[in-house]
């Protein structure tokens, strides 16, 4: 299967793990906010670095991407790239947030794929989901 790979364990047991893993904190997500995600790289290959991407669905807003390995991020970026160089242990850290107020909820869409020579090796994907705030429902 294509973006998976076997890696056997000291007692000897065979674990399937995804070249890319991609976790929230929580899959509920309020505006205003920290999100809190990790990335995982598990790709035996070489890679450049990792990009990270959201899409609010059924909105034209963005998420902010806030930091990544605790480094601030200075500028507003809709977009994530981080480098092989900062990955200690092939995995990364990074907080972002969404700053506008939704009537309803949407489902966010995380993408994280693996980059090398411009070109996406694997991904990951999930969803969460922005619930407004209760003043605002």
């Amino acid at each position: 299967m294509p973006g998976w790979h076997d890696l056997l364990s000291p007692c000897g047991k065979t674990h399937t793990v995804k070249d890319i893993e991609l976790v929230l904190e929580s899959t509920d997500i309020r505006p205003h906010e920290t999100i809190k995600a990790k990335i995982k790289v598990n790709y035996p290959g070489r890679y450049d670095g990792v990009v990270v991407n959201t899409q609010i669905l059924d909105s034209n807003q963005l998420v902010v991407y806030r930091s990544y390995n605790a480094k601030p991020i200075t500028q507003n970026v809709s977009r994530l790239f981080i480098n092989r160089n900062d990955m200690p242990q092939n995995s990364a850290e990074f907080t972002a947030s969404i700053e506008f107020d939704p009537s309803g909820p949407h489902d966010v869409k995380f993408r994280a794929s693996i980059i090398q020579e411009h070109k996406e090796i694997e991904s990951d994907i999930l969803f969460a989901r922005l619930v407004p705030n209760q003043e605002n429902t």
